[in-house]
């Protein structure tokens, strides 16, 4: 198993990873961007985006977004999606997906890497604890659809 870090010329392994998010997700009637954004995407120093490959096969991933501060010099890393095929949950590799991405971060010269998980997302939340974190914090997320 190896974890790579996508680059703009990773498009086919982008796709698969967001098929990948499209079946765990159970995300009814998803339409895949064209490929003309997922390159704008992938070449954007701002986005990262993160498979697990095994035999060259994508069994999991996250995608994730830098955020600049404007208290601090040193940007956060936001994990906005992360996903294992359900054939190869519950085997370490969500936790090395969230170990790799901490020390790319790290290296890079990040402060800090957070992710949020849904109260009602106990699965999630289960799982997030299990990566030991530094600190849990009880949030509320609001949205406002334009």
């Amino acid at each position: 198993m190896e974890i790579k870090k996508l680059s703009k010329e990773d498009i086919s392994l982008f796709e698969k990873l967001i098929k990948l998010f499209e079946d765990v997700f159970e995300m009814k009637s998803f339409n895949m961007p064209n490929v003309e954004h997922l390159h704008f995407l992938l070449a954007k120093e701002e986005f990262h985006a993160f498979v697990a490959l095994d035999d060259s096969c994508v069994i999991g991933g996250l995608t994730a977004y830098t955020l600049n501060q404007y208290y601090s010099t040193k940007p956060l890393a936001y994990i906005f999606d992360l996903a294992v095929l359900r054939t190869h949950q519950r085997q370490g590799l969500g936790k090395e997906l969230i170990q790799q991405t901490k020390v790319y971060f790290k290296q890079q010269g990040f402060e800090e890497v957070f992710v949020q998980a849904d109260n009602a997302d106990e699965y999630a939340v289960d799982f997030y604890r299990k990566t030991y974190p530094a600190q849990e914090e009880n949030v509320f997320h609001f949205s406002y659809f334009l």
